[in-house]
């Protein structure tokens, strides 16, 4: 999904009761589809127990839909999928109907004489469809991610241009091995899916390239194996930790410059009042110096930034922020932050 959903399992950290989505009631609209006997089924649920019930099919014609049914804490969706692919196994069309928190969850997207239109609760719009472009949807239920995964692990280079605009990507990071008993054991696949966040992904698929699993605290696992999503998610954490310092070590590579801040506002905390007409010069991650324009000695590599009319702080708090992953940290830094407090998590 465009906004990609992971963020849900945030809200049920704090452990309150969970009703299951069978006993909620959907709200009105449109029918909704109904799973064929032959579908994948799959249990949505957290620490805090089953928050519904979600499956998958594609039918001899090569037709895709998914339902979904889902309560997290008194907010219900209620939400079907159906599409049409092409010889490629990309959607030619895609229609999701039914309802979420925010109301009604109707979505459309279709490919008629070389255009691709779409429109969803939160955009419309079109472009000219050249090939090879898989809609990426905002809402609806995992099967419209189920699908779009399968398709880009099935691409010769597991990359897939995406619509309404981006590239997917797919690095395989990870093995484990689950099951057993009177569950069959099986060899599954961590991949980790760039393009849809400001982050990678983490899912699971089986050595055949079908999806297995998304789990991030709340998750979307078979119902065999349930069971096992604190092994899932403790294998991806040390996974995706790992590539997160990879990352960084390709785009951190030697040593910053200095930095000076030329001309801008600064809040002098001790007098309790802003004072203009500054500038501030950072070297090796330290203030080296600060004080009036004239006053101040810029060294001639520092990078330098014309801050006449701003204000510039030390750093942010965010008060409220629950650390997802070690992306965390880099975006908050992106937006200001340098501190934040954690109210609630399940991080060890």
């Amino acid at each position: 999904m465009r906004a990609f959903s992971i963020f849900l399992g945030l809200l049920v950290l704090l452990g309150l009761p969970v009703a299951d989505a069978a006993d909620s009631g959907a709200r009105s609209g449109p029918a909704l589809a109904l799973p064929p006997a032959d579908a994948r089924h799959f249990v949505i649920q957290s620490s805090a127990g089953k928050h519904g019930d979600s499956w998958y099919w594609e039918d001899r014609e090569g037709h895709r839909g998914g339902r979904e049914s889902m309560n997290l804490r008194g907010q219900v969706w209620e939400v079907d999928m159906q599409g049409t692919q092409g010889a490629d196994g990309i959607p030619t069309s895609l229609v999701i109907h039914g309802v979420s928190p925010q109301g009604d969850a109707s979505e459309s997207f279709a490919i008629e004489h070389g255009t691709a239109r779409w429109r969803s609760p939160i955009d419309q719009g079109q472009a000219e469809y050249v090939g090879k472009a898989f809609y990426v949807s905002q809402g609806g239920p995992i099967a419209s991610t189920i699908w779009l995964l399968e398709r880009l692990l099935a691409s010769p280079d597991r990359r897939l241009g995406a619509l309404p605009g981006g590239l997917l990507s797919a690095e395989e990071l990870d093995t484990l091995e689950v099951g057993g008993g009177s569950v069959p054991k099986q060899t599954v696949h961590l991949w980790s899916v760039s393009g849809l966040n400001a982050a990678p992904v983490p899912v699971w698929a089986d050595k055949a390239g079908h999806f297995f699993a998304l789990t991030a605290v709340l998750g979307w696992l078979p119902e065999a194996y349930a069971g096992e999503q604190q092994r899932l998610e403790a294998a991806q954490a040390g996974a995706m930790a790992r590539q997160t310092g990879e990352i960084a070590h390709r785009f951190l590579a030697g040593e910053a410059p200095p930095l000076a801040f030329i001309d801008v506002q600064i809040f002098d905390a001790e007098g309790l009042r802003f004072t203009p007409h500054q500038t501030v010069v950072v070297e090796k991650g330290r203030i080296s110096a600060v004080g009036p324009v004239a006053n101040v000695t810029v060294p001639g590599t520092a990078r330098r930034i014309a801050g006449r009319g701003m204000t510039l702080l030390p750093g942010l708090w965010d008060r409220h922020m629950h650390v997802a992953d070690d992306s965390t940290g880099v975006q908050e830094l992106s937006l200001g932050v340098t501190s934040v407090r954690d109210p609630g998590n399940n991080d060890a």
